[in-house]
């Protein structure tokens, strides 16, 4: 039986709740040391008790954006203040005491949603009812002060002077753990002259507010599973739609009517592309702080569509009003901004994605961990490196590996990587890391730090603790490595000439090949090419090495490929500089091009000489006695704006030099700055032929050939 709604408010507030009939929707959310709670305490009582009514829809108008952020999902037990709390900009109800009272409470559980029917009485969920929870003080009592519900009763404190009055049939839900019940009622605020006396309400407000209250009613409408064409629903979107109309919302809220709209109706949702266009004439008209740019690239990915003109074009003013206003974006705004443009496939983008690369590196000590990881992954993705922030993560990172997520010490080395960052001073705090606290790492983790170093080709000053280290941890772990994972660790340790004999028999035997080849698939060509690597070393470079060898059907034949994992080609425009003078001092074309070894490398240019040192034609090289092999390097051998060649490059050179190579480098830094042909020759001769006197420079129109 209901309440009567005319009995007069006290002090108490299970007195005020006993005349609700609605449901309390109830949502926390913690800025700084406060507690924000926003509660829908009132009932709907259409003939009795206005100002309940009132007082509930002003609290609904008055949930903050704080609050709203909350409101997907509720704490497991939160405190529940009384509605007036939050409605001082608004009214107070002049009856309730100022006094708050505390009550453990937990969010309503819907356990079937149906089609709500305008008589209020009809539909009633059931919940279960835990166990007695843990009693929460409140401020200014004692404990035995203390207010808490079970089954639908509440213990009387024992410092009252009598009884609390009956309570209405409305029990907190607790997930189920015994075998009590107790009726909730949550449809009311879902019918239909609930949902047209509100609008009618909310219409007296500002557009802000009222497009807050809005939004607020049609996200409860998400939560509790109402579908988008149910009447409460189109009475809703109806008022939006004309409120929308207006122009005149903020930024926030039509965000906020962006989402639940997308919620009810999908991406095609005529309230989603009013919501648009109000933000497109938002946007040109320079009215978005960067707090909003941030909500509008993520309220963007949620319906974004790459065909949508509309959308275009609002991206397009999004991106050009953004990059006048990175100076004052916050690091949690930076972060939330990259992930919404690689949530975008902005790519192209460029200009604003190396804008927010340099504010990233101005508020680097800033970012949490949880951001730092956000940030260096977009960036990785979108493919844009600033110098800065490497300067940025060079200073402020070392005295953050100690106490940080190991996850951050991992992609910040998977970063590194993939943008060729040879950092010194990064690598060097890493590895001491590694050393002191490689126990807490994941062997994915172990993995990616171990991999940069060798791709990169960086030997710490502490390299004979990090292998012992390392060579510890594959003992203990090594059945908790994935087999790809493992071939890339061991692989990299051939790069920086550490050799892993103890575990190259383990790799090669036929039940790790058997793992490698998971579910009947061909084996991946890469860790196919790494294992060929790994079985040159122990051939060319480990001789003692006994143990079992890669099956020689398993072989690689050629170590190019498209994604030069192993070897990186010549560049051309290196070769056109290099061939003239070569010619020139050689009498001739008497070398070749991209050849390949037996072994699978590719040589960029080949020279032979006779048993006497001198240069052989092509049509001898039958008779060759030694070999010379040019490798004309370009930039993209080398670290990211360094002399340090990768770790493929290294390893490439060392088993050309066991298989009877000569190696000459050629690279790009020292032959530029040749400004004549004189010099290049003199260069090429000094290179090619350092210790043969009887090769000497003549004049270019002295030389004669063969």
């Amino acid at each position: 039986m209901q309440p009567d709604c005319s009995t007069r408010f006290d002090h108490r507030v299970a007195a005020h709740r006993s005349t609700c009939h609605l449901t309390q929707l109830c949502y926390q959310t913690l800025e700084g040391s406060s507690v924000i709670c926003c509660s829908l305490t009132t009932s709907y009582c259409l003939s009795e008790g206005r100002t309940i009514f009132d007082t509930a829809m002003k609290s609904i108008v008055c949930i903050s954006s704080s609050v709203r952020a909350v409101c997907q999902h509720a704490s497991a037990c939160f405190l529940l203040h009384r509605s007036l709390n939050l409605c001082s900009s608004v009214g107070r109800c002049p009856h309730v005491a100022s006094t708050s009272t505390a009550i453990v409470a937990q969010p309503p559980c819907v356990t079937g949603v149906r089609r709500f029917q305008t008589t209020r009485n009809t539909a009633v969920q059931m919940v279960t009812a835990t166990s007695l929870p843990t009693p929460v003080p409140i401020p200014g009592r004692t404990e035995d002060e203390v207010t808490v519900h079970q089954s639908g009763r509440r213990a009387t404190p024992k410092t009252a002077a009598r009884a609390a009055p009956h309570l209405s049939p409305y029990t907190p839900y607790a997930k189920p753990r015994s075998s009590g019940a107790a009726l909730v009622n949550i449809q009311s605020l879902f019918e239909e002259d609930v949902i047209r006396e509100l609008c009618s309400r909310l219409a007296d407000f500002p557009s802000n507010d009222r497009a807050e209250g809005l939004a607020t009613l049609l996200g409860a409408c998400v939560e509790f599973g109402l579908e988008a064409h149910s009447p409460p629903v189109l009475r809703l979107m109806n008022e939006c739609l004309e409120l929308l109309s207006n122009r005149d919302i903020g930024v926030p809220q039509l965000c906020h009517l962006g989402k639940v709209a997308c919620a009810l109706e999908g991406r095609q949702s005529p309230m989603v592309a009013a919501v648009l266009d109000s933000i497109g004439a938002a946007v040109e008209k320079d009215a978005v702080s960067p707090s909003e740019a941030a909500t509008v690239y993520s309220l963007l990915t949620l319906f974004y569509e790459p065909a949508s003109q509309q959308q275009a074009l609002i991206l397009s003013a999004l991106h050009t009003h953004t990059q006048r206003l990175v100076h004052r974006l916050r690091a949690s705004q930076v972060s939330d901004i990259l992930q919404s443009l690689l949530k975008l496939q902005q790519r192209q983008a460029i200009t604003l994605v190396l804008r927010l690369s340099h504010r990233a590196s101005r508020v680097f000590k800033d970012f949490s961990d949880d951001e730092i990881i956000k940030v260096l992954s977009a960036l990785m993705i979108l493919g844009q490196h600033d110098e800065e922030l490497l300067a940025a993560m060079e200073k402020h990172l070392p005295e953050r590996l100690g106490k940080c997520d190991p996850e951050v010490i991992s992609t910040v080395m998977e970063y590194c990587l993939q943008m060729g960052c040879r950092s010194e001073t990064v690598f060097e705090a890493v590895a001491e890391n590694f050393v002191c606290d490689a126990e807490k790492h994941t062997t994915p983790q172990i993995a990616k730090q171990i991999v940069a170093m060798g791709r990169l080709n960086y030997l710490p000053q502490c390299s004979s603790q990090m292998f012992k280290k390392l060579e510890s941890i594959l003992s203990t772990r090594f059945s908790q490595f994935q087999p790809r994972s493992l071939i890339d660790v061991l692989h990299a340790c051939i790069h920086l000439e550490r050799f892993p004999l103890n575990y190259m028999s383990k790799v090669f035997s036929p039940y790790f090949l058997q793992r490698l080849q998971a579910h009947g698939e061909p084996f991946n060509k890469n860790a196919l090419g790494q294992l060929t690597q790994l079985h040159l070393s122990t051939v060319l470079e480990c001789t003692r090495y006994w143990g079992p060898r890669l099956p020689f059907y398993l072989h690689v034949k050629k170590f190019s490929s498209a994604d030069q994992a192993f070897e990186t080609p010549m560049e051309y425009l290196l070769y056109k500089q290099v061939k003239g003078p070569l010619a020139q001092l050689l009498g001739g074309r008497f070398y070749s091009t991209r050849i390949f070894t037996q072994n699978g490398y590719t040589i960029d240019v080949e020279i032979c000489l006779d048993e006497n040192g001198f240069v052989l034609p092509l049509s001898q090289w039958d008779h060759t006695y030694k070999r010379i092999a040019l490798c004309l390097d370009g930039q993209n051998r080398f670290c990211s704006n360094t002399k340090y060649l990768l770790g493929k490059e290294v390893t490439k050179r060392r088993h050309l030099d066991r298989m009877g190579y000569e190696v000459v480098q050629i690279p790009y830094f020292e032959f530029e700055k040749l400004r004549t042909q004189g010099e290049k020759i003199q260069y090429l001769h000094n290179k090619i032929f350092p210790t043969i006197s009887k090769f000497s420079v003549p004049q270019p129109w002295l030389w004669t050939s063969f």
